[in-house]
């Protein structure tokens, strides 16, 4: 048991006479009245995700039309179960941290706060944006997108789903603050690997690296973020508040002073928003992933644009065309299929070939003579729909690539055109249902109402050795929220949990509270092991499904 639990502990300042710091009362047993409402809510958001599904099948006629079997319908739910299962557990493993600064203030009673923390996730949820998403799954191999309808697409959707779940079940039981974001991203890089090896390539070749050092790069400067800025806001605040207790350990139950403690519940707030904005799209672009592959008439092509918006569309597609004709001496291949391969092989290799921009050309006005020739996106017939929204997908990762490394000796107006026609592509396919965005919050705001113990008393307790402060907790919060909220923006994935636990370390060697080094040595281990571990056991599990499907 840590210090903070001994009746004779004293921090710096107080006498050995001083009363004890106290502890929040973590023990307590839910009331049926919340038990209740947890089920109902439960089971209204697996209904409400089931009806809604069915409502969006029976509308296109998929299984009136033979385009999706009732086994494909059964491994969809059965993906989707554990899609939730993934935001459930990431729920009680990464939003522990966001309450912990307010239990252990005695800011809101421990019950209050994970309900509060779980309400705001919900509403993160919601209004997300959704560009994180899609930004995780242009991490996956693109042979795999373009065939996630395929058995090697269900293993792939399985093997990183439920790698992850393993790993952060096993550092949530160990009672270490692991990233859930990390976890993902290493599942994801171990199934492109192995996907490689299974085919005979080197397997760097399985996984957009560049966009991998980008998702890493957040991931490994966000902690570092975290801890100095904590670290700096608690100093600042220090020397422009001269409030002495602010800045000691809590010796009863009492709240802190108001303002403190309406600092401290904003910043919670926020953290619970930012974490259900970010992490939560994780789970709708794997959702996403999974209903494109099962029933493509419904959810491959965004059927929410309207008829009107059609002629746009296709002469950004025929503009596009054009631009990019006049920036090659070569001609433009005859067929969509040279087209395709040759996109393809661009966004394997990641290395622009004198046929690229031919290629590029010949595919954008194949796109606008199919939209154009069934005059909206809802009207592409059902045999149809998977070959135009994977023609699409290949188009807009050649054009994002193309932006990433530099245009290969394309003109202003042709990479301004190539972002416009990029844009369009991605209305038509990078959606997300409002279905989709409630299962995920209803998912990931139940899952911080459980389990958040452990995982709140190593925040409390056993980074530091002493007892969280009030200010300690606003600034390591307060740079969580701030931190979190602008990878948000920028579409990156960040670890909520690394974020907030470097924070209050921080905090705690800016205060001189002296740091915990066994319980420093466990997050580091696990932070370290994270990734390797996801991708081994990703990478076991596709190659052990993909003889299964």
């Amino acid at each position: 048991m840590s210090s903070v639990n001994s009746t004779s502990h004293s921090s710096p300042g107080f006498s050995a006479t001083h009363p004890p710091v106290h502890r929040p009362q973590l023990d307590r047993r839910p009331s049926l009245a919340s038990v209740v409402v947890f089920v109902g809510m439960l089971a209204l958001g697996l209904a409400y995700a089931a009806w809604s599904l069915a409502q969006d099948v029976e509308a296109t006629g998929a299984i009136a039309l033979g385009t999706t079997t009732y086994v494909s319908f059964i491994l969809l739910g059965v993906a989707l179960l554990i899609a939730l299962g993934f935001e459930f557990v990431n729920g009680f493993h990464d939003t522990a941290n966001a309450v912990a600064t307010v239990i252990y203030t005695h800011s809101l009673p421990p019950g209050v706060a994970v309900a509060w923390s779980g309400l705001f996730n919900f509403l993160g949820v919601l209004f997300s944006s959704g560009v994180v998403a899609f930004g995780v799954i242009s991490l996956l191999p693109v042979e795999l997108i373009l065939q996630v309808g395929s058995g090697a697409g269900f293993a792939m959707v399985f093997a990183l789903l439920i790698a992850a779940i393993i790993w952060n079940l096993g550092t949530w039981w160990l009672g270490l603050p692991a990233s859930s974001s990390h976890t993902l991203v290493g599942s994801i890089i171990g199934v492109g690997i192995a996907n490689a090896l299974m085919h005979g390539r080197d397997g760097t070749s399985g996984v957009d690296w560049g966009q991998a050092a980008s998702v890493g790069k957040a991931l490994l400067v966000s902690p570092i973020v975290g801890f100095v800025c904590a670290a700096l806001l608690l100093l600042a605040l220090k020397a422009l508040v001269k409030n002495r207790a602010l800045y000691e350990e809590p010796r009863s139950d009492a709240p802190p002073p108001w303002w403190i403690r309406a600092l401290l519940i904003f910043t919670c707030t926020g953290v619970s928003f930012a974490h259900g904005s970010n992490d939560g799209q994780k789970g709708m672009g794997l959702i996403m992933l999974i209903l494109v592959g099962t029933v493509p008439i419904a959810y491959a092509l965004n059927h929410a644009v309207p008829d009107s918006h059609t002629p746009q569309f296709v002469a950004a597609a025929q503009a596009t065309q054009a631009q990019l004709l006049k920036s090659t001496p070569l001609v433009a291949p005859a067929s969509g299929e040279q087209a395709r391969k040759v996109l393809s092989d661009y966004l394997r290799a990641r290395e622009a070939t004198p046929a690229l921009v031919p290629a590029l050309a010949t595919l954008s006005a194949h796109i606008g003579e199919q939209v154009a020739q069934h005059g909206s996106l809802a009207k592409v017939p059902a045999v149809a729909v998977a070959n135009v929204r994977n023609d699409m997908y290949l188009a807009s990762e050649a054009i994002r690539l193309i932006e990433k490394q530099g245009a290969p000796a394309l003109s202003a107006d042709t990479q301004q055109q190539l972002h416009a026609f990029k844009h369009e592509l991605d209305g038509a396919t990078k959606f997300i249902p409002l279905w989709v965005k409630v299962s995920v919050a209803i998912a990931l705001g139940l899952g911080t109402m459980v389990g958040w113990k452990r995982i709140v008393v190593t925040v409390g307790e056993k980074i530091g050795k002493t007892h969280l402060t009030y200010a300690q907790g606003a600034s390591a919060e307060l740079v969580a929220m701030a931190t979190i909220g602008a990878a948000d923006m920028y579409g990156l994935p960040v670890s909520t949990t690394h974020v907030l636990s470097s924070g209050v370390a921080g905090t705690m060697a800016a205060n001189r509270s002296g740091l915990q080094m066994s319980t420093l040595r466990n997050l580091l281990l696990a932070w370290v092991t994270t990734l390797p571990a996801a991708m081994l056991l990703s990478g076991s599990l596709y190659w052990l499904l993909s003889h299964v499907f």
